[in-house]
């Protein structure tokens, strides 16, 4: 099995148009594609978006029996396919079957004068699918015959502020960590390049990051612990109703450009303290990037032995305030930003604090 690269994202979303015009007009997403019953796609409509070498495929269904609208009625919007690029989709599926998998879609076949596209499917995570996509051809077309594309789109454009998948999060469980990462290296051949234990105030969490040999599809795993107090991963998975991805990071080549013009289109990210940013150059030493542009944003900064990385996240739009977006930023960085994981989730914590109450359940 060659894992290349994530392919796509497959997100099922309760209203597939408006949660597309969100992310175009917020982050600069363009349309690609459309799909739906009068392009072979029953029961379904599905919104292609594109942004550098980023797709992701918004999927509403059309009754209740759809696969997207039992994941919507179950989990809310959120990740519901990882698609892996590979070089066979049918050698994928085989080996991933033969390795313990649990095989859902076997490999099809979508094809035009332009393209041809194989992809299979077996089941991930929690609710979760994992896809197997091979691509020969024109990498305009997504999925020939049912994604019907829109002219010129996927050429990309100048102005592109996010470039790759860096990573996805990925919350299960509490006891199911283990399990999780042997899925991963037994079947999809990853391997464990990262693990810690995280603690923040009265809350612990354990946290593995698996990665394909190629180092183009990575997940951070992390499990709630269970002996200390209950946070945002506990709140994550009762909210979500169970496993899930967390968030997905991507990866910008200027993330103080590209905080600067999500702010201004309107998105919101989690604030930082000033205080954050006092001790920053005894604990760093110099940065690319200088403080007084980060601060203001809430940017966040951390080195590891191969360079330096800047992430921000930004708040959840979900009425669950589950899935939400990460920026990240690497000068030479492989790593997660360690030190930056307190910072981060205690962000998240004040914006949870917000909406949660005693009994830790939702205000709506």
């Amino acid at each position: 099995m060659n894992i290349a690269s994530i392919d796509h994202v497959e997100l099922y979303v309760g209203d597939a148009t408006a949660v597309a015009q969100s992310l175009c007009s917020a982050y600069g997403f363009r349309v690609y594609g459309h799909g739906g019953p009068e392009t072979g796609l029953p029961g379904q409509r599905s919104v292609l978006l594109g942004q550098g070498a980023i797709r992701m495929l918004l999927t509403s269904g059309l009754n209740q029996g759809h696969p997207a609208s039992q994941f919507v009625a179950r989990h809310g919007d959120g990740v519901a396919v990882a698609a892996f690029r590979t070089d066979s989709a049918a050698t994928a599926y085989a080996d991933a079957v033969a390795a313990g998998g649990s095989g859902i879609r076997p490999p099809c076949t979508w094809e035009n004068d332009q393209a041809s596209v194989v992809s299979a499917e077996i089941a991930g995570f929690g609710d979760v699918v994992y896809r197997f996509v091979e691509r020969r051809g024109s990498d305009a077309e997504f999925q020939p015959g049912v994604i019907e594309m829109e002219p010129g789109a996927a050429a990309g454009a100048d102005d592109d502020m996010l470039c790759v998948i860096d990573h996805a999060a990925v919350c299960v469980p509490a006891g199911e960590l283990d399990t999780t990462i042997a899925f991963h290296e037994q079947v999809l051949g990853f391997t464990v390049i990262f693990q810690e234990y995280i603690e923040i105030g009265g809350q612990g969490m354990m946290s593995k990051v698996v990665q394909s040999p190629s180092g183009g599809a990575t997940f951070t795993i992390i499990e709630p612990d269970v002996s200390r107090h209950p946070g945002q991963i506990d709140d994550f998975l009762g909210w979500h109703d169970g496993a899930g991805v967390q968030h997905v990071a991507f990866l910008t080549k200027d993330i103080v450009q590209a905080v600067r013009t999500f702010i201004g289109r309107g998105v919101e990210f989690a604030v930082t303290p000033s205080s954050y940013y006092v001790m920053l150059a005894a604990r760093l030493g110099a940065t690319d990037l200088q403080v007084e542009e980060l601060r203001p944003l809430g940017i966040l900064v951390d080195r590891d032995h191969w360079g330096q990385m800047y992430q921000i996240f930004a708040k959840s739009t979900h009425i669950r305030r589950t899935y939400f977006l990460e920026l990240i930023d690497r000068h030479g960085a492989r790593t997660f930003g360690t030190s930056n994981i307190p910072a981060l989730y205690e962000a998240k914590e004040r914006e949870l604090a917000e909406i949660r109450d005693s009994a830790g359940t939702i205000r709506v």
